[in-house]
């Protein structure tokens, strides 16, 4: 079901603080700021210091690492409730990748000093930090073997599906996939080029459609039996 898959290749981050009681809640309040970036600025760089966690309160940003010839594998798309930037920290490690903002952004930081206060005066943080790489650790492997096992128009379909899961689920009205052609191709690995050519099998099946950039899925039913996936419930 989609949950299922969701799960498979959901970091989950934007359950960390749901859990929290209403004293650690109000703890963690304290020391929050706001920060504002405007899209296509950094969060943070690769091999840059960290310097704290973020949440996101609106927009979303896309975690790459950059490889031969300067092309970037997109390894997640983060959005509302997310949180990032913590497993430098936890590892006491420059940063190994980079976050770049795809939309303005309005965010939640912490410091580097008071995050770490937090984990030591709230066990149960801690605890769901440390479970959470463990899961994230699972979700990065299960991305891996979709890129090395399956082909490029199974990519494509499993990965519109799951944005438009991540992007729609929890809103009234179906936003689609807006993302750029470049953005896309760098998910599901890929040239920007044959990704128009997989594109094109989709609308022809009539699976999806395409108003500019974004792109809508009309027959999901369709698609995930193209997938072997079964329908959500």
């Amino acid at each position: 079901m989609m949950k299922d898959l969701s799960t498979q290749f959901d970091f989950q981050s934007n359950l960390l603080f749901n859990e929290l009681k209403d004293g650690d809640q109000k703890l963690v309040d304290t020391v929050t700021e706001s920060l504002s970036i405007k899209k296509g600025n950094f969060l943070f760089f690769e091999n840059g210091v960290p310097t704290g966690i973020f949440q996101i309160k609106k927009g979303r940003a896309k975690k790459f690492k950059k490889g031969f010839g300067d092309n970037e594998q997109i390894f997640y798309i983060y959005t509302k409730g997310d949180v990032l930037g913590y497993h430098a920290l936890l590892g006491d490690e420059r940063y190994q990748d980079s976050c770049q903002a795809l939309d303005d952004l309005e965010l939640n930081f912490i410091s580097e000093d008071n995050f770490r206060m937090l984990l030591n005066k709230i066990p149960e943080l801690k605890e769901a930090f440390i479970k959470n790489i463990s899961h994230e650790f699972g979700v990065l492997a299960n991305t891996i073997a979709l890129l090395a096992q399956k082909d490029q128009n199974a990519r494509l379909g499993i990965f519109l599906v799951l944005l438009d899961y991540k992007f729609n689920s929890k809103k009234e009205h179906n936003d689609g996939i807006d993302l750029t052609r470049d953005d896309l191709a760098n998910i599901i690995g890929t040239s920007r080029e044959s990704l128009g050519r997989s594109l094109k099998v989709f609308k022809d099946n009539e699976w999806i459609t395409i108003e500019k950039r974004t792109i809508y899925i009309e027959n999901k039913t369709a698609l995930l039996e193209f997938l072997n996936i079964e329908q959500a419930v």
